[in-house]
Formats: structure tokens, C-alpha cells, sequence
């Protein structure tokens, strides 16, 4: 898992390979002629960095550590849009040679529903499960994908969420869990 930067103390963040890497990879340095604490984008490599984990709990935590960390130290990139979450699906429903994929399990009641209520169900515990064929199909090919582009609409809205989140103080993050789990779309 990425460091939970919300809680490390800045000159730790830069310790981390990860972190590192992450700037390497994108050809992104910090520093600006106008700001030398700015994100310098002049030498980006990719415009669409796309944060794929698995479809469960534990991958949503994931990405909301990876957002958290984009939000705080590579606003910039997410200000350009270059910032998306894949959508990987949840089930692969089978009933002979059709198959369906599913992203909830509302979805794959519905699908099973129209396969007779007799399809093969695979839930995929991570992306690991997949093959490449199935990989390819469902959260790579450009074609079928779904990917979500990360935006702010409010910045100091979001900065409160995220404080709230990945912060320290624990019965704010328990009401707002408590009061949104089932509505709460925090990583669109």
C-alpha cells in the first residue's frame, strides 16, 4: 500500500520508493521558474494516469490513499484531468457461451435474473484473478472500459473530506461512514 500521506511529515513522503517512483515515471519534478513548490508538468509523459486496483473494500481503500496522495502533492495533474480511476468489474456470469460482467451485486442479481437464475458466477477477489484476456476486456481496452476522471469541483470541500478521512480524529470519519456508506461517491 502507498503511504498514508495525509498523516507523514512532508520530508518522509520523499523517502518512499513509491512516491518516488510515481514522479519518475511521470517525468514530473517539483518546481517552477514562478514557484519552486509547484508541480513542474513541462516534462509530463503520460496526460491520463489511470489508478486501477481491485473492485473490493481493500481496493477502494487503496485508490482513496493514491487520490489522497495525488490531491495533496500532484494537485496540479488532477486540476489538468489527467487524474482517472478504472472501473474493474466485480462478478463474470456465465450460462453457456454468453457471458456478463457485473460491478455490484444489485447488477449481477439483475443479470442472473435474465440468465434464468442458473449462470456461473465468478466473483474476482482482485484483479490478480483475472486472466489477460479478461483484464484486457474489462479495464484496459479503450474500447469497453469505464474510467472515471477525478475532479474538484470544490477544493476546500474536498480538502475538509480528505482530512476527515485520512486524518487522525476518528468519530468525525466514523458519523460521516455512518451517515453516507450507502450514498458516498467520495472517489469520483
Amino acid at each position: 500500500k502507498i503511504l498514508i500521506v495525509e498523516k507523514a511529515m512532508h520530508h518522509k513522503v520523499f523517502e518512499k520508493d513509491e512516491i518516488r517512483n510515481i514522479y519518475t515515471d511521470l517525468g514530473v519534478i517539483i518546481g517552477t521558474e514562478e514557484d519552486s513548490k509547484a508541480l513542474n508538468l513541462e516534462k509530463l509523459r503520460y496526460h491520463k494516469v489511470v489508478i486501477m486496483c481491485d473492485a473490493d473494500v481493500d481496493g477502494s481503500h487503496i485508490a482513496t490513499l493514491i487520490l489522497t496522495f495525488f490531491f495533496r502533492y500532484m494537485r496540479e495533474l488532477v486540476e489538468a484531468g489527467c487524474v482517472y480511476i478504472a472501473t474493474p468489474p466485480l462478478y463474470l456470469l456465465k450460462k453457456g457461451a454468453k457471458k456478463e460482467y457485473a460491478w455490484s451485486d444489485k447488477e449481477r442479481d439483475a443479470l442472473n435474473e435474465q440468465f434464468g437464475g442458473s449462470a456461473a458466477i465468478q466473483r474476482y477477489k482482485g484483479l490478480g484473478e483475472m486472466n489477460a484476456e479478461q483484464l484486457w476486456d474489462t479495464t484496459m481496452n479503450p474500447e469497453f472500459r469505464t474510467l472515471r476522471q477525478v475532479t474538484i469541483e470544490n477544493g476546500t470541500e474536498a480538502d475538509r473530506i480528505f482530512s476527515m478521512l485520512m486524518g487522525d480524529e476518528v468519530p468525525p470519519r466514523r458519523e460521516f461512514i455512518e451517515k453516507n456508506a450507502v450514498y458516498a461517491n467520495i472517489d469520483a
